[in-house]
């Protein structure tokens, strides 16, 4: 018997986690630090929260659907308190970690794409 899904689908933290487990599986991390944040709430309202750590900058990405039941995602780069200056190879190690952070926005955007037509409700 399979898991009912609920209407509208919801993506809650333990799909997230398979999601950026397979992510990662992959190879394609580059050794980001990322998590799947726990949201407080019902199970039922948990629409999903990643967030990638920085390495090379005092920041994280958020990554999050654009809104309740939306299979699109958008990804949040947070404030800095100061500029950052550093040499060109830092500067590049940082484009790479947000190429990685967009990479996995954009996997996660495909995944609920695909959850929400396996769902028959989309």
């Amino acid at each position: 018997m399979t898991e009912e899904i609920p209407f509208p689908p919801r993506r809650n933290a333990a799909v997230l986690q398979e999601w950026v487990d397979d992510f990662l599986a992959a190879g394609n991390s580059n050794g980001a630090d990322i998590v799947v944040a726990q949201q407080d709430g019902e199970r039922t309202n948990d629409t999903g929260l990643v967030i990638m750590r920085l390495r090379k900058a005092r920041a994280s990405i958020y990554m999050e659907p654009r809104g309740f039941d939306d299979p699109a995602w958008e990804m949040t780069l947070t404030a800095r308190p100061e500029d950052l200056t550093a040499p060109p190879h830092e500067m590049g190690a940082l484009g790479a970690e947000i190429v990685v952070a967009a990479n996995l926005c954009t996997y996660l955007q495909y995944r609920s794409l695909e959850w929400d037509r396996n769902s028959g409700r989309h």
